[in-house]
């Protein structure tokens, strides 16, 4: 069994016997259709990773805290798809050139207070961010969360995410890449 197929074991295991806030039971996977529909959407595919939790484990309903977002279809009353709320991000960054949101970055997970667990799509790794626009100004609201999904996700299984552990001496790192991913958001 390779390092991933562990790991989707302890994170299936983990998503059965877990509830994040709002969430009864544990939604049914996406299927193949669902997933190209979402990319297709999106205009970019998934992390492999990523597309996984979605197409073993659950369309969400999982993870950290509020868990993950479903993929591509909202449940009744509950926090938009990641899709819907990608899509949303990216126009109104459209809107408001201040508050550019970069390409390829999904968001995953709501923390609460705006705030969203994020899966830079374009970074080999599957980098996740943490998107904080309470800031001043949107080069003060990304930071590094993990980095990549795969230590993001064995933090979550270890119960040692910085969620689990809020005290005064966590430290984020600021995400390097943001001016770079988005001057061309910027420019336009």
């Amino acid at each position: 069994m390779t390092e991933i197929e562990q790991l989707l074991t302890k994170v299936a295991e983990k998503a059965r016997n877990t509830r994040p806030w709002g969430w009864t039971s544990l939604p049914e996977p996406v299927d193949a259709a669902t997933l190209a529909r979402a990319e297709a959407a999106l205009g970019f595919g998934l992390p492999p990773l990523l597309a996984d939790l979605y197409l073993r484990i659950g369309d969400g309903g999982f993870g950290p805290e509020y868990g993950l977002l479903p993929l591509l279809d909202s449940p009744p009353a509950g926090e938009p798809a990641a899709v819907t709320q990608y899509l949303a991000n990216r126009e109104s960054a459209r809107k408001d050139p201040d508050w550019p949101w970069p390409e390829g970055v999904l968001p995953i997970s709501h923390w609460g207070c705006a705030m969203y667990a994020c899966v830079d799509c374009h970074s080999p790794q599957a980098t996740v961010l943490l998107f904080e626009p309470n800031a001043d100004d949107a080069d003060q609201a990304w930071y590094v969360d993990a980095p990549s999904l795969t230590d993001w996700l064995r933090a979550w299984i270890d119960g040692r995410g910085w969620y689990e552990q809020m005290n005064d001496e966590l430290v984020v790192t600021p995400w390097a890449d943001f001016r770079i991913r988005t001057e061309a958001a910027r420019a336009s």
